[in-house]
């Protein structure tokens, strides 16, 4: 008992650690940025005259909105945007390949994290527009080319509301302060058990018996055992799990720089049991597609990961 007690009290030290001097200055920036970005209409901008180009991919300009959302603050940023399209009837072929763009993209709550550790966030936002665009367009051509749906006009993607543009530009950056400080909060406690996690399998041997099974196939892409973990933590619990676990096991000189950039091809997107989970509970007509969507984020996922690995070699 002893010992579950002092692994819990380090797991919280690690978990708190990392929270308090990584994340939270990261993400409290970039919602400041990104809050004063949506509230002078510069998102909503961007998103209507992008639009025409996307569209070819199957995108929306509502997508675009949800993808700046997703690459720029969490991956919770556009469930909000995906729940307008369901409701407004927008149409099911253009919602499936938003969604597949999104999981196949980079979150923002996990990549700006790993940054201070060596990710290069610049290939990284490179590699999800590549990834996120095959996505859509695998998804809206291929998958769902014989999903009928009825098309409805097309809304143009609004700025926030008029009382947002009435504050000062402090008062903006600090409401953007507060959503990142929240964010920060609301993920210690998966931090922390993801910590745990890790600590646990160390103790019981189980690290030893996950790279037995998948330790052979990472070797062929160049990953060493200790990524095991971390993939495996991620594709189960989510990106802020994977974080929590990779962070750590850096810290402990497990896994170098140049490896976290070669696997976050594969591992920095929303495309897991937790993400699928949450994405498709965004609306009944959303749930009808989440099929599809998964098989062209799947497609998208292997595209990034495989520029990944060309792009830093083992």
């Amino acid at each position: 008992m002893e010992q579950i007690i002092n692994l819990i009290l380090e797991s919280g030290r690690a978990g708190i650690d990392m929270g308090l001097y990584i994340m939270l200055p990261i993400m409290v920036v970039m919602l400041a940025l990104m809050k004063l970005l949506d509230a002078k209409g510069v998102l909503s901008w961007a998103s209507n005259y992008l639009a025409p180009f996307t569209r070819v991919f199957g995108i929306p300009g509502l997508g675009i909105f949800a993808m700046t959302k997703l690459l720029f603050v969490s991956f919770a940023g556009p469930i909000a945007t995906l729940t307008l399209m369901d409701q407004n009837g927008t149409s099911r072929r253009y919602i499936a390949a938003t969604l597949a763009m999104v999981m196949a993209m980079s979150q923002a709550n996990a990549s700006f994290p790993l940054a201070a550790m060596g990710l290069n966030i610049g290939v990284v936002l490179i590699t999800s527009l590549i990834g996120g665009l095959s996505a859509a367009a695998f998804t809206y051509y291929l998958l769902t080319r014989n999903l009928k749906d009825m098309d409805s006009p097309e809304l143009e993607v609004k700025g926030t509301a008029p009382e947002e543009e009435k504050k000062t530009i402090m008062q903006i950056l600090g409401d953007g302060g507060q959503e990142g400080m929240k964010i920060v909060l609301g993920m210690m406690p998966m931090l922390i058990l993801a910590i745990f996690l890790v600590n646990v399998l160390k103790v019981t041997g189980a690290i030893e018996l996950l790279s037995a099974f998948v330790g052979p196939a990472l070797a062929l892409i160049g990953l060493p055992e200790a990524t095991v973990l971390p993939i495996v933590t991620k594709f189960i619990a989510g990106g802020t799990a994977f974080m929590g676990v990779t962070i750590e096991l850096m810290n402990q000189g497990l896994i170098t720089a140049n490896e976290l950039n070669r696997m976050a091809g594969f591992t920095t997107n929303p495309l897991d049991l937790v993400g699928v989970a949450v994405f498709a509970a965004a609306g009944k007509r959303v749930g009808q597609v989440i099929r599809f969507s998964v098989y062209g984020a799947l497609f998208g996922m292997i595209i990034r990961g495989v520029l990944h690995l060309l792009i830093f070699p083992a």
